[in-house]
């Protein structure tokens, strides 16, 4: 689950911090690194888990209306939300009960907020119109889930504050887990009851060994990296950059250097990407000029040994 875009963006935030930080241990920092990347994961199953207690709670709820309805001889509610075939597959599933298992936050500190959001899901036209339709089965189930997902939870003030408030390292992770909830969601499989597979931690390997090289570069080879910024610029002055633009070209670079098989063009975008959401409005722009004159003298001087298209007018 753990991507190079997530692992780009804890790398930046992780080596500002670094700087910003009077005790430079690149040891420590490496191990604040790879928990923070662990704590996305855990926002991943969190969310996974959100869906599971909105269930629950549906279930609670229904209890006590059919109740009402045998001693007050009214009809019985409908069970169709409650007992959507893709929550109580979800809740069933191995590998969420066990991570949950483990976990000392839970949904169930939360039953106030839980209760509210069922009942926005409820006044939803969404819902109103799973309840109505007369198609039963998994896939409508697993639809409905994906439409409230996109529609209620991806997007959700209260809901992201309340995450920011359990932790502070899923303050800038939920738009990106939000994308591999609905994958999961998508995936999920009818035929494949408990045992159904999450999305895993790391894809592979290489993608742990990525984080920890491209740190490492970044901050032990930052001195040369500067080097090359001031070697690209004329009348460099560092002074009048925001001190996170240094960061992030610095790790762009370490990245061209560090790692052959990735194109100069998806490093530069990537980390103009990042510079967009965590700096000046303008250091986007200024980022994907001086990233680009900075790969160009590195190509044209022998240094970085990949191919870059001719420069565009």
């Amino acid at each position: 689950m753990i991507n190079r875009e997530i692992i780009r963006i804890k790398i930046v935030q992780l080596t500002y911090a670094y700087y910003q930080n009077g005790n430079k241990n690149i040891d420590s920092a490496e191990k604040e690194l790879f928990f923070s990347l662990s704590k996305a994961y855990d926002l991943y199953n969190y969310l996974l888990a959100f869906m599971v207690a909105i269930a629950k709670e549906a279930k609670r709820r229904l209890e006590i209306i059919e109740a009402k309805a045998l001693r007050e001889g009214l009809d019985k509610p409908s069970p169709k939300f409650a007992f959507n075939r893709f929550t109580l597959q979800l809740e069933e599933n191995k590998q969420l009960s066990e991570f949950m298992g483990n976990q000392k936050r839970t949904w169930a500190d939360n039953p106030e907020f839980v209760g509210k959001f069922f009942e926005k899901i409820e006044e939803s036209q969404i819902y109103k119109d799973y309840m109505a339709s007369n198609v039963d089965n998994y896939a409508a189930d697993r639809e409905l889930w994906r439409k409230l997902y996109r529609t209620l939870i991806q997007d959700n003030d209260d809901l992201d504050a309340l995450l920011e408030e359990q932790s502070l390292y899923w303050n800038d992770d939920k738009e990106i887990v939000d994308t591999f909830v609905l994958k999961t969601i998508k995936r999920f499989d009818e035929q494949n009851g408990a045992k159904q597979e999450l999305l895993p931690e790391y894809d592979n390997e290489e993608d742990r060994d990525y984080a920890r090289k491209l740190f490492r570069a970044s901050i032990l080879n930052s001195d040369e990296y500067q080097h090359y910024m001031s070697e690209a610029s004329k009348n460099w002055d560092f002074s009048r950059l925001a001190y996170m633009d240094i960061v992030i070209m610095q790790i762009a670079i370490a990245e061209m250097m560090t790692f052959p098989s990735i194109p100069i063009s998806v490093s530069i975008n990537e980390f103009v990407n990042i510079a967009k959401m965590y700096s000046t409005p303008k250091s986007g722009a200024y980022i994907n000029g001086m990233l680009d004159a900075i790969a160009r003298h590195l190509v044209n001087s022998g240094r970085l040994l990949k191919h870059m298209d001719e420069k565009k007018g």
